[in-house]
């Protein structure tokens, strides 16, 4: 049976790497983010301290465009505005140096000259701070934000599409493999029947009970009846497809449900009793953990 489409819906995988420049004449702002696989969401942010102030409105707008996985922020900052300064003089310091100074040229009976020169050179007498307000900056960095998260969902959503397509063709082949195990179930009671009359067979001077084959294939066909399993299979496999065509992140969903094919898988391998369905059930085992990889990306 074909698998359903996703008309209309965007899957996100959970890995992804977006970045984006903006700038002004004042200030020059480079953000990169890089996003792996994880459980629920962690936002780790490494920007300047300065920045501190706007972490929340960062973690806010992330959390409006990504719903898990572990995202790394990584920010680069250049001012350019033009400085401001404040100088401040520590005029006992000075004092104490210039007094210091005079007596010096005292005891060496020469003139002091030059003597204010060397106050200000020493440590401490004259401070200069940089006025720091980048407040103009934060719509330079939100702008930057927004435009890292566009990069990072566009890559985001084209390996989602790429992950989505795989799960689809993996449940499409699901689905031929447990057509096959239906095919075979019949056969697996026919051969026992078989199989019974050939240990028979070989006493004899035993004829052959037809009425006891017949109970004892009925009690093995019951045995190994596996039509509740292959049911709830194809119910399992509807379910995933409905869920992967939803327009919301549906990854915890997706693993949830695969952990119950596997138990269906699991049950048909121990009941079916023959090399073929054998066989069918491994291929089936494998696609199946192949798909709680690819889900394990999923969004």
């Amino acid at each position: 049976m074909a698998g359903g489409g996703m008309s209309g819906t965007q899957r996100k995988s959970m890995t992804g790497y977006g970045a984006a420049t903006v700038e002004t004449e004042a200030y020059r702002v480079t953000v990169e983010m890089k996003s792996v696989n994880q459980r629920f969401l962690e936002i780790a942010p490494h920007m300047p301290r300065a920045f501190g102030a706007w972490e929340s409105e960062l973690r806010e707008t992330i959390r409006t465009r990504v719903g898990r996985g572990k995202l790394d922020i990584f920010v680069n900052f250049e001012d350019r505005s033009e400085k401001e300064y404040d100088v401040r003089v520590n005029e006992s310091l000075a004092r104490a140096y210039y007094t210091a100074l005079v007596r010096v040229a005292r005891a060496a009976d020469a003139p002091l000259s030059d003597g204010v020169r060397i106050v200000s050179e020493q440590d401490g007498v004259i401070e200069v701070s940089e006025r720091a307000d980048i407040s103009g900056a934060r719509e330079v960095f939100m702008d930057a934000v927004r435009g890292a998260l566009d990069a990072l969902d566009r890559m985001r959503r084209a390996e989602g599409a790429h992950i989505a397509r795989d799960l689809a063709r993996r449940i499409d082949r699901l689905e031929e493999q447990r057509t096959q195990v239906k095919e075979i179930a019949p056969q697996i009671v026919a051969e026992y029947r078989a199989h019974l009359r050939d240990v028979l067979a070989e006493f004899r001077d035993v004829t052959p009970d037809e009425t006891r084959i017949v109970q004892e294939a009925a009690i093995y066909a019951d045995r190994v009846n596996v039509t509740e399993e292959l049911v709830r299979l194809a119910s399992h496999f509807a379910q995933f497809r409905a869920i992967l065509a939803e327009d919301e992140p549906v990854g915890r969903r997706l693993d949830f449900l695969l952990q119950e094919i596997n138990r269906e898988v699991n049950t048909i391998g121990s009941k079916a009793n023959n090399a073929d369905a054998q066989q069918i059930v491994v291929a089936m085992k494998n696609e199946v953990e192949k798909l709680r990889e690819q889900v394990q990306n999923l969004e």
